[in-house]
């Protein structure tokens, strides 16, 4: 028999989380209920859950929590030990089908009415995916379901012992990000029962864990992995692991030529060419260069990664990520698209402990591009809440980490904005307190080669002495190409009657491209002001297009952008693949900066850095 639960829609369910997360376990206790005035459910699909059996499941789970310390204790080994044991309980427990297990609001109903204390206990001040369910790969109850229902082997004496086999990050790795993988129940019983008998002794069992993951996403397309029976699916696989175990092992050093060695400025590197000022270059007496140089890469550790434009920036500057951090799974995908070999994180920035991934601790620069703080219109809202939380996440954990430098990007208010002088002193004394001397600075990405009148604030902290060498970078001494000379090329490339009279209308650079925020609807250009400045340029703002226009499209009418276009005026190079829908990839370009601008910043650091 299958239950039907209560749901607690977004509307009731964001105040009571807005106003319990900031409350003690014990005094959410006594606001335990089975029944909320606002919960609803479904029409049809099964008996509506009866109350003695929510108790039934309200007593289990605080057993558990309990045995785990609750509620006032809790550790990472008693965590993880309670999550294995309460994901079993709740599937096998709950009398759930897929289909109500996947609605948020029974997930938010749960957390908020039923077992708000121990929700908050196992997450103390979470972020609000933890809670409502925006995000049920990391619902604290809900992400276990899932988990359950991915590994359960009914034919077994114990059927959710593959729950063992992988910790919390390694689920994440495929289920959360790895959506092509981690929506098959009969492929991850498959990859839990190879992975089990694999020897990786002597490797980093992540690493090769990832790396295994990544080439059955090449195979994702041309094998349809539910069409295999189970025997011929563990061999398959089996091969493929073997593959990943092989090349995790230590190579003999070789004497070829082409094997890896440090990067000098007398060629160039296509990946990741460094960018070397003239004042690092070396000479002899007569003026001309010397033999090649060798130039010192760094690494980095990236918060907020987006879709990759910081990163990429910073990588032709000389930085080389170490880990790679962001909450979307679909900018997670994008920068594995590009750059396969970067180690990327689909989680919250604020549930990041330095002490999870260890060789990130110890990085020469910690940087990102922060979400957007509001202005003095919206400062102190709800909708504010979220940005500064991560804005002080990452200050703490620039504080935390041991770096020589910090970048972080922002609105330009945040540099000299009267509204956030609070903020402004708060992020100085905490840096000071930790060793660092700061630097504020506006910077327009048109300055530095963008086709776009695109201004960010900049963060910059530098332990001494390397802040008494860093300088900000000057403008470009050319202007930025018109947004005609940008588009030109695509907007002609299926034979518009009109491109040409359009690239010679469109002679300036764009407004700040704006449109991406997760608070608003589908991918446009943004408010009116901003339409308008682009219609100006012949532009349509209204909505993005799915390709350039052709030799059907009028040459009167506007065309309106692609998402490919948008990334150009971002001054992203034309091979960087972006993953998902039209919206989400729209707004991962929104939210970027342009590589060029964070090249140059990088380079300053960078040059600090060596001197």
């Amino acid at each position: 028999m299958s239950f039907l639960y209560p749901r607690l829609l977004a509307e009731q369910a964001r105040p009571l989380f807005e106003e319990y997360r900031h409350l003690a376990p014990t005094d959410l206790s006594r606001r335990v209920a089975l029944t909320h005035d606002s919960a609803v459910y479904v029409a049809t699909g099964g008996d509506r859950i009866p109350s003695g059996r929510l108790r039934e499941l309200r007593d289990g789970v605080l057993d558990l929590a309990k045995r785990a310390g609750y509620p006032d204790d809790s550790d990472r080994a008693r965590n993880a030990d309670f999550d294995l044991r309460l994901a079993a309980l709740l599937h096998g427990e709950m009398g759930m089908v897929p289909a109500e297990a996947a609605s948020r609001d029974v997930w938010a109903f749960l957390a908020l009415v039923v077992l708000p204390d121990v929700a908050f206990w196992r997450y103390p001040q979470p972020p609000k995916d933890r809670v409502l369910g925006t995000d049920l790969t990391r619902h604290v109850f809900g992400r276990l379901w899932w988990r359950a229902q991915l590994v359960r082997a009914p034919e077994e004496e114990e059927p959710y012992r593959a729950l063992e086999i992988l910790g919390e990050a390694a689920f994440d790795q495929i289920y959360a990000r790895r959506v092509a993988l981690g929506g098959s129940p009969h492929l991850v019983r498959a990859i839990l029962r190879v992975w089990k008998d694999l020897d990786l002794k002597g490797l980093n069992e992540r690493e090769t864990l990832r790396d295994f993951l990544k080439r059955l996403l090449r195979l994702a397309p041309f094998v349809l992995f539910d069409g295999i029976r189970e025997h011929a699916l563990d061999a398959e696989l089996r091969a493929v692991a073997q593959e990943s175990v092989e090349a995790q092992r230590p190579r003999p050093m070789s004497n070829s030529p082409f094997a890896p060695g440090p990067v000098v400025t007398s060629g160039p590197v296509e990946a990741a060419p460094v960018l070397v000022s003239p004042g690092e270059q070396s000479s002899t007496s007569q003026g001309t260069p010397s033999a090649p140089v060798e130039v010192r890469r760094f690494r980095s550790l990236e918060i907020c990664a987006g879709a990759g434009g910081q990163a990429l920036g910073l990588e032709r500057a000389g930085f080389d990520p170490v880990l790679l951090i962001d909450s979307k799974a679909d900018a997670c995908f994008s920068i594995d698209l590009n750059r396969p070999a970067w180690d990327v994180v689909c989680m919250d920035v604020v549930q990041f402990s330095p002490s999870m991934r260890p060789e990130a601790t110890e990085v020469d620069l910690v940087s990102g591009g922060l979400p957007r703080v509001k202005s003095s219109a919206t400062v102190g809202r709800a909708e504010d809440t979220e940005e500064r939380r991560v804005l002080r996440a990452a200050i703490t954990l620039a504080c935390d980490v041991r770096t020589k430098a910090v970048l972080f990007e922002n609105v330009p208010d945040l540099v000299d904005g009267p509204e956030f002088s609070a903020d402004r002193a708060w992020i100085d004394r905490e840096l000071h307190h930790a060793g660092f001397r700061t630097s504020w600075k506006i910077l327009n990405a048109s300055d530095f080669g963008v086709p776009q009148n695109r201004k960010s604030g900049f963060l910059v902290a530098l332990r001494d002495p390397y802040f008494g060498r860093f300088a900000w970078p000057a403008p470009n001494d050319q202007p930025p190409p018109t947004v005609g000379e940008a588009l030109g090329p695509s907007m002609s490339a299926d034979g518009w009657p009109g491109a040409e009279r359009w690239i010679k209308n469109a002679d300036r650079i764009a407004p700040a491209l704006v449109g991406g925020s997760d608070r608003r609807g589908g991918a446009d250009l943004g408010p009116t002001g901003s339409k308008k400045a682009w219609a100006a340029l012949g532009v349509n703002g209204n909505s993005l297009g799915d390709e350039p226009p052709g030799t059907d499209f009028p040459q009167d009418e506007m065309p309106k952008l692609t998402v490919e276009q948008a990334a150009t005026i971002q001054a992203f190079p034309d091979h960087w693949k972006l993953f998902g829908g039209k919206t989400s990839r729209y707004r991962q370009v929104g939210h970027a900066m342009p590589p060029p601008l964070a090249a140059a910043v990088g380079q300053a650091i960078a040059t600090a850095l060596r001197s």
